[in-house]
Order: structure tokens, then C-alpha cells, then sequence
């Protein structure tokens, strides 16, 4: 099988992404986790932080100088200016090392499938460079129930989560793939494996990109 792969995973909240990625990866699967990219950028000691901490005052800060996510989430979550501004200062240093991740994972293997697991690839129209895109989708009302069951949230906190992210139709409108997230984690997981043996990882077969190009007509380790 000739020629890498570099597919967008994406998904509103609650909708299964994560299982999605996590069965992607112990498939064989190179995941690239924007999330945990995001928190690297702003570990102690790092560019990031500082910055952070600049915009948004010394109080982000917790006790032994890491950043106290949910300090900084009560200012920004309902603060479009304020939720642009940390995206100025998170995003590019994200990007990069996505890049970067993926030159190192096509280095070690040309034919690698190289999964970038981006919440906000919708939001931010992330979906250059990519081959595919594959969505993780579930009903609203499911999302809103396993919110409030599974993470504690109030009714109205788990739909103001929800409203704050691209709307399910914003994301079907991109997606190559569409898994439905709304049963059980092993029938999503289900999914998954058929998308890999079907179209990402086909024993003896030829993938193609979403443009029906081959994956070896040149591959941009950028997006």
C-alpha cells in the first residue's frame, strides 16, 4: 500500500469522538491530538503560557504556576473577544507541531495513516491538506443526556456547551465519512474498524484522497 494518509477526525461534544480516536489508534493509527497539543502550549516555563497569562492577567494562574483551566474558562467562555484572543496565542503553536508530528510520522512510515484529532476543525475551516474527514455525529438530545449523566452538567450547561460549537448540519456539510455516535461506544467502535479495513487500511486495495486523487500524487505535511 502505497502513499500516506492524513484524516481530520472530528465532533461536537458528548458525540463519541474519543472513542473514535482511540479505536483509530490501537488499529495502527498515527494520532495527532489537537487538545492535548493545546495543553502542551501552555505548560509552565513555555512562550504560551506567558502569553497567556498577559492577555488574561495573573489570575489564570494556579497556585504552583500552571494554567487554572477553569479560571480562564469563566472568563472566555462566554467572551467572543476573549475566546479570539487565546485562540491567537494557542493556535498557530498547535498548527506547527501538527505539522511537525506529521513530517515525523511520514518520515518513519510513507504509508502511515496519520490521524489528527481536531475538535474545532469545523469552526476554524482546518480541513486543508487533509484526505479525509470523518465525522462523529449524535443526536442533540443524546449529547445533552450524557453531559448531564456522565459529566455533571446542568440541562441548560450542556446545551449553552453544545450551542457554543458548529451546529451538526456545519459538520455533515464537510464530512467525507459519517460515523453515528449515538449507540453504544462498541457499535461506534464497529464503525470504526469498517472504516479502517474498508477505506483507510483495505488489505491489497489502493486508497484514494476525498479528491479521488491517489495518496502518493504528493502529500503536504501542513493543515
Amino acid at each position: 500500500m502505497t502513499g500516506g494518509l492524513q484524516v481530520g477526525l472530528t465532533g461536537g461534544i458528548a458525540a463519541g469522538k474519543s472513542t473514535a480516536s482511540a479505536r483509530l489508534a490501537e488499529l495502527g493509527a498515527v494520532l495527532v491530538d489537537a487538545d492535548l497539543l493545546a495543553r502542551e502550549a501552555v505548560t509552565p516555563g513555555s512562550p504560551g503560557l506567558a502569553a497567556v497569562v498577559a492577555a488574561f492577567g495573573q489570575g489564570v494562574l494556579a497556585p504552583d504556576g500552571s494554567l487554572d483551566r477553569a479560571a480562564l474558562g469563566r472568563q472566555v467562555f462566554q467572551d467572543a473577544a476573549g475566546r479570539e484572543r487565546l485562540e491567537q496565542i494557542i493556535h498557530p503553536v498547535v498548527a506547527a507541531r501538527r505539522a511537525e508530528l506529521t513530517a515525523v510520522a511520514l518520515a518513519a512510515d510513507p504509508a502511515a495513516v496519520v490521524v489528527h484529532d481536531i475538535p474545532l476543525l469545523v469552526e476554524k475551516r482546518l480541513t486543508a491538506g487533509l484526505d479525509l474527514v470523518v465525522v462523529v455525529d449524535a443526536a442533540d438530545e443524546v449529547r445533552v443526556e450524557r453531559l448531564v449523566r456522565g459529566r455533571g452538567l446542568s440541562t441548560e450547561e450542556a446545551r449553552a456547551r453544545i450551542a457554543a460549537q458548529a451546529s451538526r448540519a456545519e459538520r455533515l456539510a464537510v464530512a467525507d465519512v459519517l460515523l453515528d455516535g449515538s449507540g453504544t461506544p462498541d457499535r461506534l467502535r464497529e464503525q470504526v474498524d469498517a472504516l479502517w479495513r474498508e477505506r483507510l487500511h483495505p488489505a491489497g486495495g489502493q486508497r484514494t484522497r476525498r479528491d479521488g486523487r491517489h495518496p502518493d500524487e504528493g502529500l503536504s505535511a501542513e493543515g
